[in-house]
């Protein structure tokens, strides 16, 4: 029998695609301050896929710790250029020094989810995409960001390429829900030899 799945995560995105594939699904943001965990990370050599695993590691836990016997999923996505992690722009100066530094270069999305229980682990998996975005003329980018206003605000990368941030990009390789930050078909293998959704 189906079970309700908990997300711990605010994004609803991610809400939308599991509702969207007939996952019942209830939303609990996590009490987590994720640069203060990932600060002790910085420099030490962990790759941009392992930050991503240690944050949403720690939304599943901290939520299935409120939640006594539910199946909770934390999610987490790093945007990583080289070395460098970028975390979604506070302003829109910052979306625009963001879309100037991806400009014209390869960068990887790294989607991690954790599927948790009463605070233990039962399960995590790191999706990675990389997408390589077009030379962009910074005139180009002002008028972008001016018409895709504060959505530019609400992902790692200042571009939503489910919107007009598509355009961005002459080349994409990776899946397409893992660059929308959930890998859905590895989740939904997951939850069924769980039994938590039907299969």
């Amino acid at each position: 029998m189906a079970e309700k799945i908990i997300l711990a995560s605010g994004s609803p995105f991610r809400k939308a695609l599991l509702v969207h594939a007939g996952v019942a699904v209830e939303a609990v943001l996590a009490a987590v301050d994720e640069r203060a965990l990932e600060a002790p990370l910085q420099g030490s050599g962990i790759s941009p896929e392992d930050v991503a695993l240690v944050l949403a590691e720690a939304k599943a836990a901290e939520v299935s710790e409120r939640k006594p016997g539910a199946l909770v999923l934390g999610c987490d996505q790093t945007l990583s250029l080289g070395d460098e992690v970028f975390h979604k722009p506070a302003d829109m100066e910052a979306a625009r020094r963001h879309l100037l530094a991806l400009s014209g270069r390869t960068h990887q999305l790294n989607s991690a989810v954790v599927l948790a229980r009463d605070g233990a682990v039962l399960w995590r998996h790191v999706g990675v995409a990389s997408l390589t975005m077009r030379k962009l003329d910074p005139a180009f980018i002002g008028r972008h960001l001016a018409r895709v206003g504060a959505k530019a605000l609400s992902s790692v990368g200042a571009y939503q390429i489910e919107g007009e941030g598509i355009q961005l990009f002459e080349r994409v390789e990776g899946d397409y829900f893992t660059i929308v930050g959930l890998p859905l078909l590895p989740v939904l293998a997951k939850l069924r030899v769980f039994g938590a959704i039907d299969g």
